[in-house]
């Protein structure tokens, strides 16, 4: 079983998040600000508020992950 070599993958994905996330800045901010909005007060966030948001941030995670993977 290659148990050892799923973490390795794992940490070393996480190792890249940091920038990664520095190249999703503006989508990340936009996100945030998405569901701090939603959620003022009492209320609680629900599906699909921030769904444009959210995958716009996903688009940009996954296009950024794969210029680093080259």
């Amino acid at each position: 079983m290659s148990g050892s070599n799923v973490w390795s993958r794992s940490r070393e994905k996480m190792r890249l998040f940091p920038e990664l996330f520095a190249q999703c800045a503006g989508e990340a901010a936009a996100y945030g600000k998405c569901v701090a909005a939603t959620t003022t007060g009492r209320q609680e966030l629900k599906k699909d508020l921030c769904a444009r948001e959210f995958e716009a941030l996903k688009t940009c995670f996954t296009s950024a992950a794969k210029k680093k993977v080259k």
